[in-house]
C-alpha cells in the first residue's frame, strides 16, 4: 500500500495536511521514518514533506544563546564556525552522529522530534536546557521529552527551532555501537552560573538527567568529584549490545569523559 506525498508551501499548510490524513508523518530528514517504512514498520497513509518550507534552515546567535533551525543538517551543524566557537560541544556531537550520508541528510529537528532513546541530540537538548520551538509554543527540555520516542509534540505540532543558552562548559561522551553510531551510552555535561546538568541518553527507554552527578558536579566541576558516586541499574536498558548494569557502569565513564572534554576546551 502506498501513501500520499504532500509539499506544503507554509507550516499552517502542513499541519492543516497532517490533520487531514488519516494517518499522517511528518518527513524531514527522512533517517528514521523511510528505514521504518522500508522495513514495513509503518504503513502511513500520508507524508507531509517539510524540506522546502521557508526560515526553518540556519544556525544564529544571539544574547548568550545559540538557535538552530529544525531542518538545519546534522554536517552543517557540525562544521559551523558559529557553533565551533560559541558551543563546541555540540558541533562534536554533531559531527559523530552516524556516518556521512546520514550527517548530510539528517535534521536536529527530526532527531528530537522522534526521540529516539539512543540519539545523540536529545542529550544535548536537555544538558543544555534548551527551548523547543514549535509553530504554536515555546517548549522548555525539562517537559519536552516524555518517554521512549515519546514528545510533548500534539500531532500537528511541527518543531521550528532550537534554542541553546551557551554555558560556561560543556562536553559530550559516548559509548557508540560500531555499526550503527547510535549511543549505547552518552553522556552531555554543561555547566552553567547556577549549576552543572548532566543528561543521559542510550542507558534507558528515555533521555534522562542525574541529580547526584549534577550536584556533585557543581560543588566542584571536576572528574574527581566522581569518584564515589554510581547509579542504579534499575530501569536501565538491557539488550543484546549490553546489559543494564554495564550501562549503569558506563554513564559514570562516559560522565568523566564529557567533564574531562569540557574542561579541555575552556
Amino acid at each position: 500500500m502506498g501513501f500520499a506525498l504532500h509539499r506544503p508551501s507554509s507550516l499552517e499548510e502542513a499541519a492543516h495536511q497532517i490533520a487531514g490524513a488519516e494517518d499522517g508523518k511528518f518527513l524531514a530528514g527522512g533517517m528514521t521514518l523511510l528505514p521504518t517504512i522500508n522495513q514495513r514498520l509503518a504503513a502511513p497513509s500520508d507524508l507531509v514533506d517539510l524540506s522546502t518550507l521557508p526560515d526553518m534552515v540556519g544556525i544564529a546567535i544571539g544574547d548568550g544563546t545559540l538557535t538552530i533551525g529544525a531542518l538545519t543538517r546534522h554536517a552543517d551543524v557540525a562544521g559551523s564556525p558559529d557553533v565551533r566557537s560559541t558551543l563546541p560541544a555540540l558541533a562534536s556531537l554533531a559531527g559523530g552522529i552516524g556516518d556521512p550520508q546520514v550527517r548530510h541528510r539528517g535534521t536536529i529537528g527530526g532527531s528530537i522530534a522522534n526521540n529516539d532513546p539512543a540519539a545523540d541530540y536529545p542529550a544535548a537538548v536537555l544538558g543544555l536546557g534548551a527551548t523547543v520551538i514549535t509553530n504554536r509554543r515555546e517548549i522548555p527540555a525539562d517537559a519536552y521529552f516524555l518517554g521512549l520516542f515519546e514528545t510533548a509534540l500534539e500531532a500537528d505540532e511541527i518543531v521550528t527551532s532550537v534554542r541553546f543558552p551557551v554555558p560556561s562548559a560543556a562536553g559530550y561522551a559516548k559509548l557508540k555501537s560500531p555499526a550503527s553510531r547510535f549511543a549505547l551510552v552518552g553522556v552531555f555535561v554543561a555547566r552553567f552560573a547556577d549549576g552543572v546538568r548532566v543528561a543521559v541518553t542510550g542507558a534507558g527507554p528515555c533521555v534522562f538527567r542525574v541529580p547526584d552527578l549534577e550536584e556533585a558536579l557543581t560543588a566542584a566541576f571536576e572528574t574527581h568529584a566522581l569518584d564515589r558516586l554510581s547509579i542504579d541499574s534499575s530501569g536501565l536498558n538491557s539488550d543484546i549490545h549490553a546489559d543494564a548494569d554495564y550501562r549503569a557502569h558506563m554513564v559514570m565513564v562516559m560522565a568523566k569523559r564529557a567533564v574531562a572534554s569540557a574542561l579541555a576546551a575552556r
